[in-house]
């Protein structure tokens, strides 16, 4: 049985909107306010993650957004994302242009618990806020894997909105990327220790 991984690169506070800037948030493009030694250090983590998934599982918007850059990107990295089993949430999506894409229609939590039990290893979740907040409201996630990035945006979309319970999780491993980030890995806590 697979396990389902959120991966995301959050600011201090918690947004997740738009780090590249290319949305028109007035506090976007935190991502790149980094310097080039925290950049590449980063990088080394994200293809480490890269390399230990099993497949991608992505919102539309977001996959839209990987599907642009990725296919036409080479090297190690580029290769391993690109060669990766990718499943996409969408109703509107019936050709998708990144190779081995799959597009999941319907019901996303029956969709994504299939994906847990048919992938063998990661599937893992990058951006896709949406979905992910649909994960955790139903029991899908499995761990998860924030990098905090050193600023405090003080508005905008966060991962994690209202909940209708606790979601308890339990701190794995705490990472200094480079000179300014931290990774925290949390793995989610269930009755029983499952």
């Amino acid at each position: 049985m697979g396990r389902i991984v959120v991966s995301e690169n959050v600011s201090i506070d918690g947004v997740v909107q738009d780090p590249t800037g290319e949305e028109g948030f007035d506090r976007g493009g935190w991502f790149g306010r980094i310097g080039e030694a925290d950049r590449r250090a980063w990088a080394e983590v994200e293809h480490r993650e890269a390399r230990e998934a099993a497949a991608l599982l992505l919102g539309r918007r977001s996959y839209t957004w990987f599907a642009a850059r990725w296919p036409a990107r080479t090297g190690e990295w580029a290769d391993r994302l690109n060669g990766l089993p990718k499943y996409v949430v969408s109703t509107t999506l019936t050709e998708p242009g990144w190779a081995g894409t799959t597009v999941l229609t319907g019901d996303v939590v029956q969709a994504a618990a299939g994906l847990r039990c048919a992938v063998a290893g990661d599937v893992v979740v990058h951006a896709s806020r949406l979905l992910v907040q649909t994960l955790l409201a139903h029991d899908l996630v499995d761990e998860v894997r924030l990098t905090v990035f050193p600023v405090v945006l003080g508005s905008g979309e966060r991962l994690f909105g209202p909940t209708a319970d606790r979601v308890p999780l339990h701190l794995l491993d705490v990472e200094t990327v480079g000179d300014s980030l931290v990774r925290l890995t949390y793995r989610r806590e269930r009755p029983g220790g499952g």
